[in-house]
């Protein structure tokens, strides 16, 4: 039997408007680093996806927000050049908090929609499906 490092990590992103535009998060490490991402992290043991995402969002752009729907699940074994990572993605609301970089962000952007540049991971697929759903 394979050991629990033989197997995938799960982690979240979030899809944040502000104002029209795409929140986003500068990479400061790698890999990606120095491109923008969105925000998000590995889930935490005890944590649900719908915490995790939220709590991930308020630890990288300081804003504080809540779900408001389930986007999709993203597990090309490739998305990650760390290893195996599935990402449960969430689209989100701002409730509160001031836009900042935090944690492991180099900084925060908010990006038009309408020309959203070159993401890290598969986060450019993930952004173009949900503009279209």
């Amino acid at each position: 039997m394979p050991s629990l490092q033989d197997r995938p990590r799960v982690a979240v992103d979030g899809l944040l408007r502000l104002e029209g535009d795409l929140v986003a998060v500068l990479r400061r490490n790698d890999p990606f680093r120095g491109l923008p991402a969105l925000p998000g992290g590995f889930v935490e043991l005890g944590e649900s996806t719908e915490e995790a995402v939220v709590r991930e969002v308020r630890e990288e752009t300081g804003l504080e927000t809540r779900v408001v729907r389930f986007v999709g699940v993203y597990s090309d074994p490739a998305r990650d050049p760390r290893g195996h990572v599935v990402s449960v993605v969430y689209e989100l609301e701002r409730t509160g908090g001031e836009l900042r970089a935090g944690s492991d962000a180099a900084g925060v952007v908010r990006l038009n929609l309408a020309d959203v540049p070159r993401l890290a991971f598969d986060h450019s697929r993930i952004v173009a499906e949900w503009i279209r759903a």
